[in-house]
């Protein structure tokens, strides 16, 4: 993660500080998950459901959520 300070000008950055900062900014738009840790319970309770053969078609639930 790139640290800048708050009261830094885009134009005293380094053209490597400025890519980085784009760069940044378009992962956590695109995914603003990314970077972020699973807790152990929950890739637990994932690596259980892969291994099932279980699966709920997308449509049903988005029926349940209400989507």
């Amino acid at each position: 993660m790139l640290t800048i300070s708050e009261d830094r000008k885009i134009a005293d950055l380094t053209v490597g500080e400025f890519r980085n900062l784009v760069k940044e900014t378009f992962y956590e738009i695109v995914d603003p998950d990314q970077g972020l840790e699973l807790r152990p319970e929950v890739e637990e309770d994932l690596k259980i459901s892969l291994r099932s053969e279980t699966r709920i078609p997308v449509e049903e639930v988005a029926k349940k959520i209400g989507a």
